[in-house]
């Protein structure tokens, strides 16, 4: 059974950090090209940030660049996105999106509320 579980999502004040987690299972993870997405309220799902199978590529949505890190433990089976100097416009639930060739998989989301 596929499962993406994403955790680390909670409350933080703005200017704070979290670090969100995605830990995979039930398929092949490290041949699967890792991504953040998020969805704010009201608005459209929208990439933030993606990793390839080696973790030797990352990229990111330009306006998040140098906030946000994602990063990828094959033999863990996990991907990360480490947020800081968190603002109240990246409050959002953040899933996890696995993708190959053939398939792609869904995580059911974390939510982040940046707020004081």
């Amino acid at each position: 059974q596929v499962q993406l579980v994403e955790s680390g999502g909670g409350l933080v004040q703005p200017g704070g950090s979290l670090r969100l987690s995605c830990a995979a299972s039930g398929f092949r993870f490290s041949l699967y090209d890792m991504y953040w997405y998020r969805q704010a309220p009201g608005k459209d799902r929208e990439l933030v940030a993606g990793i390839t199978t080696a973790g030797d590529t990352t990229n990111y949505v330009d306006s998040l660049k140098g906030r946000f890190t994602i990063s990828r433990d094959n033999a863990k089976n996990t991907v990360s996105l480490q947020m800081s100097s968190l603002k109240p416009e990246d409050t959002a639930v953040y899933y996890c999106k696995a993708v190959s060739l053939l398939r792609h998989y869904w995580g059911q989301g974390t939510q982040v509320t940046v707020s004081s």
